[in-house]
């Protein structure tokens, strides 16, 4: 087995040495090459690389045109020999010392082993609280956004080891510098393995964190539901939902004008909204994944409605009590619940 460790580079010269020392320790006994693409750095360190060369099995590519990590994962992906290709930074965070571990995942079966900072065992070290939000969040959001990841605990890890096979022939094309995410949810494997790390302290140079990557990743997500079909499922759901508000508000305006009161009136509309939306959204938008049987999708439904609705009673009380119209105030409530039933529906009734 052949590895290839993969490496994009911008201004990481003075991290190239101890890099290359301390993979080379590790993968001692394997056959393996170091693949540098870098984005023409301003501090030469493709130059350094080349040097480093004559001591060391690294092939450099110099990209004097492109930019962009991801996009020069993907130039590694072309240019590597190996039958293993090993995804990592150079500022060190990324301990070289791991990289064993990842192939042991692999030989054992997986396609795809990912350096986890989130399973048992994993950790980062020293971050500010809103580094961790911030990460933390990005995770949530693509979990949520994403069904084929929701089981993986660091999918937007920047270091993991991969089968040839998973990416080969597949179009990757991804924005902003979350490549793994556009292999698990494109590529070709069925095992995966998130093997726990620390992520350590950058040794030299500047983080690359900013808000146009925030933005990319937002931009990456996007244009990773729309592939995956998730972007016109979220929308389907929302047109039942629209329809379900005008079950929902007709029949609350009846149920008043024939003399109920204002809150207990609300309680028979939201039930046969519910009935409405369980219809439209088993025969339309959730139709390829009806894999339960009716009476636990309806059950399910019904679960995931009344939690919903309960959200939306509380705020609908409340916001009457304050003397809002009733109408409005239903609205607003209804607009509250609208995440926790999507979100309910997609990974349970129909997950």
């Amino acid at each position: 087995m052949r590895v290839s460790v993969i490496v994009p580079t911008y201004n990481e010269r003075e991290n190239l040495e101890e890099l290359f020392d301390r993979i080379s320790k590790a993968l001692n006994g394997y056959d393996f090459e170091i693949v540098i693409v870098d984005d023409d750095s301003p501090d030469k360190t493709w130059e350094k690389a080349q040097v480093l060369a004559e001591k060391y099995p690294v092939k450099v590519i110099r990209r004097q045109r492109e930019k962009g990590l991801s996009s020069a994962v993907i130039k590694g992906f072309k240019e590597a020999d190996g039958d293993v290709f090993v995804v990592m930074d150079a500022d060190l965070q990324h301990p070289p010392e791991v990289i064993p571990k990842l192939l042991e995942a692999i030989e054992r079966g997986a396609e795809i082993a990912i350096a986890s900072r989130y399973v048992k065992g994993g950790k980062v070290k020293n971050w500010y609280w809103y580094r961790k939000l911030i990460s933390k969040g990005a995770i949530m959001i693509g979990r949520v956004a994403l069904p084929k990841i929701r089981h993986i605990k660091d999918p937007v890890s920047g270091f993991f080891a991969l089968r040839k096979e998973v990416v080969e022939n597949v179009a990757l094309n991804p924005i902003g510098f979350k490549i793994l995410l556009e292999i698990l949810v494109k590529g070709k494997y069925q095992r995966v393995i998130e093997v726990p790390f620390t992520f350590g302290l950058r040794h030299a140079g500047e983080s690359k964190l900013g808000k146009k990557t925030m933005l990319n990743y937002l931009k990456h997500i996007y244009r990773l539901m729309r592939w995956e079909g998730e972007l016109d499922r979220l929308v389907k759901f929302m047109v039942v939902g629209l329809s379900g508000i005008i079950v929902n508000e007709a029949f609350l305006w009846l149920f008043v004008n024939i003399g109920m009161d204002k809150i207990s009136a609300n309680i028979p509309a939201t039930e046969i909204a519910i009935l409405n939306n369980f219809t439209w959204n088993d025969i339309w938008t959730f139709r390829d994944l009806k894999t339960k049987p009716l009476y636990k999708r309806l059950l399910n439904f019904h679960i995931a409605a009344l939690t919903g609705a309960l959200v939306q009673w509380i705020i609908y009380a409340v916001l009457v009590h304050l003397e809002v119209y009733y109408l409005l105030a239903n609205l607003i409530g209804i607009g509250f619940s609208f995440i926790v039933r999507f979100l309910f529906n997609r990974h349970v009734t129909w997950g």
